[in-house]
């Protein structure tokens, strides 16, 4: 992991399309260039937020398949 997270989004125990609905939300509060970690525990999420962040122009910097069934998605803001 070569950046550093700037915010972190609590989106566990939402499902879709809640988590997508929040990032939305949480990135029009950030500058370009600013990286955010969503927290989720939907596996939907993982195959969701990269083909909406592509949509949207935003950049997917990777995802964490972490411990206790928590997926950690970093998306950097364009």
């Amino acid at each position: 992991m070569d950046y550093s997270v700037d915010r972190q989004l609590d989106a566990r125990g939402l499902s879709c399309p809640m988590p997508s609905v929040k990032t939305a939300l949480e990135l029009e509060q950030m500058d370009v260039g600013q990286v955010l970690e969503i927290l989720t525990d939907d596996p939907v999420s993982k195959k969701d937020l990269p083909v909406w962040a592509e949509s949207t122009g935003n950049k997917l910097l990777g995802i964490d398949e972490g411990e206790e069934s928590i997926i950690k998605i970093y998306l950097e803001k364009a």
